[in-house]
């Protein structure tokens, strides 16, 4: 078979062609790069005793393209830039006094019925958004024993 370069030029046409009928209007370079593959994967693996190349490529080259607009549907389905009203509801991080206020009534009220190392726990869960290793580590214990105070205070909490 001839080289690719020359095979991409002949079938150049019928690239733009396929792009057209299945109404590909955004990134129409996106797709022309996804026929050249497509027709290179044909090429290699067309076997001449089923038929012509050209039927062979424009089928290829048309279903190849068909996964991708299904893969990028789903992804645009699954990736959803938010409204502009979505961003102006979100809390302003600025706003940390209050709830510096809220965390610290809360430790105020479960002062006296949790440990030290259980407040230590809600205090660092609540206050600064830290993860249970991440407690093990400043407090240099282990995770046992932060899931431990986690577990107390929890228990103490429901009731």
């Amino acid at each position: 078979m001839e080289s690719f370069e020359q095979l991409a030029e002949q079938y150049q046409p019928m690239i733009h062609k396929i792009i057209n009928s299945l109404h590909i209007y955004k990134n129409k370079n996106e797709f022309y790069q996804n026929g050249l593959i497509a027709l290179w994967e044909a090429s290699k693996r067309f076997n001449p005793e089923k038929g012509s190349f050209a039927g062979y490529a424009y089928s290829y080259m048309k279903g190849y393209m068909m996964t991708e607009i299904k893969k990028s549907v789903k992804e645009a389905e699954r990736c959803v830039c938010p409204k502009e009203e979505f961003w102006e509801q979100i809390e302003d991080p600025t706003d940390v006094d209050d709830r510096l206020m809220l965390d610290n009534d809360l430790l105020q009220d479960c002062s006296q019925s949790l440990t030290e190392n259980q407040r230590k726990w809600l205090r660092y869960t609540i206050h600064y958004e830290l993860t249970i290793k991440e407690i093990a580590q400043l407090e240099h214990v282990s995770l046992t024993a932060v899931k431990g105070w986690r577990a107390g205070a929890r228990a103490k909490l429901k009731r």
